[in-house]
C-alpha cells in the first residue's frame, strides 16, 4: 500500500499535495508499527497467562508499597480468579466475588466486593484476564525481560496503567506497577511456583477465627 501511493506522490506537481500524502503514509506506517507491537505484547500476556493461570494453582512471594502506603511483604497462593495472600499486618481471601480481610491489630474481619484495584492492592495477577479488555497494548525490550505497557481506554477506569516487567525466557512476571489516579504501587514477585490448591483455600472460615468480629461492608 505504501510503495503504490508513493508512486502516486511523484506523479503529483502540487507541493501541498504531495506533503498531504507524505504525512498520510507517515501515519499508516505508525499505526502499523503500533499494531505490530500490540500483537506482540499479547501474545507476550497470553504466555505468561497461562503459567500463572495453572489449574491446579501457583504461589509466590511479594513485596508491596507506594505513595500513602506502608511498605508489606508477604505471600499470596492463586487458582484462577481465586486468592489468598498473607503479610504480618493481614490475611485476605477471595473467592472470585466475595473479599474476607483479616486485620490482626483489631481482630477484625472485613467482608466486602473489592473493585479492580483493591483486589490487585493484595493480588498483583489480574492482569491476567485484564490485558484482554479495554486495554491498549505496548511493549518495549529491557535487557532480559520485557516491559508491556497497559493502558484503560475508558478513562473511569479504576486501574488507568500498569507496567509489567516478564523473564523472556520463563514468561514469568518480576514486577507489577499499576496507576490507580495519580497514585501508584509497585508489587514485587519472587518465588514463584504452580501447585496444586483446595479451593477451600480461598474462603474465610469463622472456626480457625472464633473471636473475630466479622463485619459485612457490601
Amino acid at each position: 500500500i505504501v510503495n503504490n501511493v508513493l508512486e502516486v506522490v511523484y506523479t503529483l506537481n502540487d507541493q501541498d499535495m504531495k506533503k498531504t500524502v507524505f504525512i498520510i503514509i507517515l501515519m499508516l506506517t505508525t499505526l502499523c508499527v503500533d499494531a505490530q507491537n500490540a500483537t506482540q505484547a499479547r501474545k507476550v500476556l497470553d504466555k505468561t497467562a497461562a503459567i500463572i493461570g495453572n489449574k491446579g494453582g501457583a504461589s509466590a512471594k511479594f513485596r508491596i508499597s507506594g505513595s500513602g502506603m506502608t511498605t508489606a511483604n508477604g505471600s499470596i497462593h492463586i487458582k484462577g480468579n481465586r486468592f489468598h495472600a498473607r503479610t504480618d499486618q493481614a490475611m485476605v481471601w477471595y473467592n472470585g466475588k466475595t473479599q474476607w480481610s483479616y486485620l490482626k491489630s483489631t481482630n477484625e474481619v472485613n467482608v466486602t466486593t473489592p473493585t479492580e484495584a483493591q483486589r490487585m492492592r493484595m493480588n498483583p495477577y489480574p492482569f491476567i484476564t485484564m490485558y484482554k479488555n479495554g486495554y491498549t497494548l505496548g511493549m518495549t525490550s529491557k535487557g532480559v525481560n520485557y516491559q508491556v505497557h497497559l493502558t484503560a481506554q475508558n478513562k473511569q477506569r479504576t486501574v488507568q496503567e500498569v507496567y509489567l516487567t516478564i523473564n523472556k525466557n520463563t514468561y514469568k512476571p518480576s514486577i507489577v506497577k499499576m496507576r490507580e489516579g495519580n497514585k501508584w504501587t509497585t508489587i514485587t514477585i519472587t518465588g514463584f511456583q504452580t501447585k496444586n490448591l483446595p479451593y477451600s483455600m480461598f474462603s474465610f472460615s469463622p472456626k480457625d477465627f472464633p473471636t473475630a468480629e466479622v463485619i459485612d461492608l457490601r
